[in-house]
C-alpha cells in the first residue's frame, strides 16, 4: 500500500515522524492510495482542505489532545489497520462573504462557520434561510452554523444540538444571545442556504470564521452545504465516528 504521511510539527509529531518514517516509505500525495494524518483534530482539518484536490481517503492517528476525528496512534501494523478501517463520508460547508468594503471572499469548513463580534459591542444580526426570515434581529456575541460532523465541537460547547452524522441537517446556534435571550437556535435541512447579515457594520463589526480561516468586517455571509466537496475518513471498528457522535449525547455537559 502506498501511503502519504503528513505529520504535525509539534514535539509529539516530530517523535512520531522519526519512528514512522524509519519503517514506512512516504509517497507523494498524488501517487499514494491513502493519506495518513498524524496530529490532532485541528491538524486533521487543515490536512483535509490541503489535500482535498487529490481525492484520497484520510486515516488519522492522534498525536494531539482529544482527537475526536482521529484513530489511536500506532507505529506497527498501520497498513493492516487501514485495510480493516470503515469509511465515513462527510461534506464541507461553503462560506461566501461580502465585507463592508464590498470585497468578496470564500472558504470551506468541515466543522462550522462562526460569526463573532470584533469589539466590546454585541453583534446585531439578521438570519435568513433563502427568502424566509429565521430571526429578524439577534443581539448576541455571535452565531454559528454547524455540520453534523462538527456538531460535537464548538457547537456543543455553546449548547447547540448534536446532529446524527447522516441526518442531512445543519444547526444554527447563537453564542451568548442577549435579545431574544431565550432563543436556542434552529435546526434546518442540509439543502438550506443561510444568510446572516450584519445590521450595523459601522458600530458593531463582526468577523466570519470557517474552521481556521477568518474574514473580518463582514457585511453578510451565506453558508450552505457543498455536496460536491466530500471527504472520506477511515476509522478503526472500535473508533467509529458515528459511534463517537452518539456517545457525546450521553455524556454529562
Amino acid at each position: 500500500m502506498k501511503i502519504h504521511f503528513t505529520i504535525d510539527k509539534t514535539h509529539k509529531g516530530l517523535i512520531a515522524k522519526k519512528s514512522i518514517l524509519k519503517n514506512y516509505k512516504n509517497y507523494s500525495p498524488q501517487n499514494s492510495q491513502v493519506i495518513v494524518v498524524v496530529g490532532g483534530d485541528g491538524f486533521m482539518l487543515e490536512s483535509l482542505k490541503k489535500y482535498q484536490r487529490y481525492k484520497k481517503p484520510f486515516y488519522g492517528m492522534n498525536r494531539g489532545s482529544f482527537g475526536f476525528l482521529m484513530n489511536k496512534y500506532k507505529t506497527k501494523k498501520i497498513i493492516k489497520s487501514i485495510i480493516k478501517a470503515k469509511p465515513v463520508t462527510i461534506s464541507a460547508l461553503q462560506m461566501n462573504v461580502l465585507t463592508k468594503n464590498n470585497i468578496k471572499k470564500k472558504a470551506i469548513s468541515i466543522n462550522e462557520v462562526s460569526l463573532l463580534r470584533q469589539s466590546r459591542q454585541t453583534a446585531s444580526l439578521k438570519i435568513m434561510n433563502k427568502k424566509k426570515i429565521i430571526i429578524r434581529k439577534l443581539i448576541c456575541d455571535g452565531v454559528l452554523v454547524s455540520s453534523p460532523a462538527g456538531s460535537t465541537a464548538y457547537n456543543l460547547s455553546v449548547h447547540g444540538p448534536i446532529l446524527p452524522l447522516y441526518s442531512k441537517r445543519l444547526a444554527i446556534t447563537p453564542i451568548s444571545p442577549f435579545r431574544p435571550r431565550r432563543w436556542k437556535g434552529k435546526i434546518v435541512t442540509s439543502s438550506s442556504v443561510i444568510k446572516i447579515q450584519n445590521l450595523d457594520t459601522r458600530k458593531r463589526p463582526i468577523s466570519a470564521v470557517a474552521d481556521n480561516i477568518e474574514v473580518r468586517n463582514i457585511k453578510y455571509v451565506t453558508i450552505r452545504e457543498n455536496s460536491l466537496i466530500k471527504f472520506k475518513l477511515l476509522y478503526d471498528k472500535s473508533n467509529n465516528l458515528i459511534k463517537k457522535i452518539k456517545l457525546e449525547g450521553f455524556k454529562k455537559r
